[in-house]
C-alpha cells in the first residue's frame, strides 16, 4: 500500500478503535425491578448486572441510560437517534418489535400474570374470575393486549391504561377501586407484592414470552457481541445465578 494511501486510511482506523472503546450505553425504563431499580448505592437489577457482565465482555464501559417515555414502545426510538446502543429492560420479544429493532437471542422465559386485593375480591383468582371488572396494565407493556383480548371477549369490564412509571399508582389502586386487577410479568409482580399484604398473586403463567436485549435494526456486529457474550455468560453460569437471583421461579432459561 502506498503511504498516501495509508495515511488516508488511519483516521477511518482510529476511529474504528475509538468506537470499540466508547461506553456500551443501555436503555432501560426505570422503575421495573427486579430487572432495573434505582438504590442508595445506585443502578441494580437483573438487567443492570447483566449488561455490566456483557460490557466487560466486549471489553467496554457499561452506561445507564434511562428512558423517561409514559409508552414502554417508545424506548425503541432511542436506538435509532444515538441515544443507547441497545435495550435491556425485561424486554419481551414480539413480531412489532423486531420491526423496530434487531434482537438477540432470549436470555429468559417469563410470562404474565395477576394481582389483586384480595381483600376487595377473594373470589378472583384467574383472568376467568374477571367478569365485570377493571383490569390494569402500563402503557405499551405486552399485558396490554392480552388485556383487550379479554374485554372484547367479554370476560372484564375494560382496561385502564396507565404511564410506564405509574405502576405505584396502578398497584394502590387495586385497594382503593380504581382497578380490580393488574396484569404484568411474574417477576415484577412478585417484587412488588412484597410489602404490600392485601396484594396477591393470583395466577402466573398467563402467557409465555420470550425476554431478550434487542440494538439498532441492522446493526449486526453489536448484535453478535452481545449474543456471543450471553452464550458465554450462561456456560459459566452467570446467567443462570442472575435468574435465579432476582427473577426467582417466575422465569426461567429455558427455550
Amino acid at each position: 500500500m502506498r503511504r498516501r494511501d495509508l495515511l488516508a486510511l488511519l483516521p477511518l482506523l482510529w476511529g474504528g478503535v475509538a468506537e470499540s472503546k466508547m461506553p456500551l450505553k443501555v436503555g432501560a425504563a426505570l422503575p421495573d425491578p427486579p430487572f432495573e431499580l434505582m438504590t442508595n448505592d445506585g443502578p441494580a437489577g437483573f438487567d443492570i448486572t447483566l449488561m455490566q457482565h456483557v460490557a466487560a465482555k466486549l471489553g467496554r464501559e457499561w452506561q445507564l441510560v434511562p428512558y423517561r417515555g409514559a409508552d414502554f414502545n417508545g424506548i425503541f426510538a432511542g436506538l435509532n437517534d444515538g441515544s443507547y446502543d441497545c435495550i435491556a429492560s425485561g424486554t419481551t420479544i414480539t413480531p412489532a418489535r423486531e420491526k423496530w429493532a434487531d434482537f438477540c437471542p432470549h436470555y429468559a422465559v417469563s410470562g404474565q400474570s395477576l394481582v389483586v386485593d384480595v381483600t376487595r375480591h377473594p373470589q378472583v383468582r384467574s383472568i376467568d374470575d374477571l367478569n365485570g371488572l377493571v383490569i390494569g396494565v402500563q402503557k405499551g407493556n405486552t399485558s396490554e393486549p392480552v388485556a383487550e383480548k379479554l374485554v372484547a371477549e367479554h370476560r372484564a369490564s375494560r382496561v385502564r391504561v396507565y404511564a410506564y412509571d405509574e405502576i405505584e399508582t396502578a398497584l394502590d389502586d387495586l385497594s382503593t377501586g380504581g382497578s380490580d386487577a393488574f396484569m404484568k410479568l411474574a417477576p415484577v409482580t412478585a417484587w412488588f407484592v412484597r410489602d404490600r399484604p392485601k396484594l396477591k398473586v393470583v395466577q402466573t403463567g398467563i402467557t409465555r414470552e420470550l425476554l431478550g436485549i434487542c440494538v439498532r435494526k441492522g446493526n449486526t456486529a453489536l448484535a453478535k457481541a452481545i449474543g456471543k457474550a450471553q452464550v458465554a455468560l450462561v456456560a459459566d453460569g452467570t446467567i443462570p445465578a442472575l435468574i435465579k437471583k432476582w427473577l426467582g421461579a417466575s422465569a426461567s432459561t429455558a427455550g
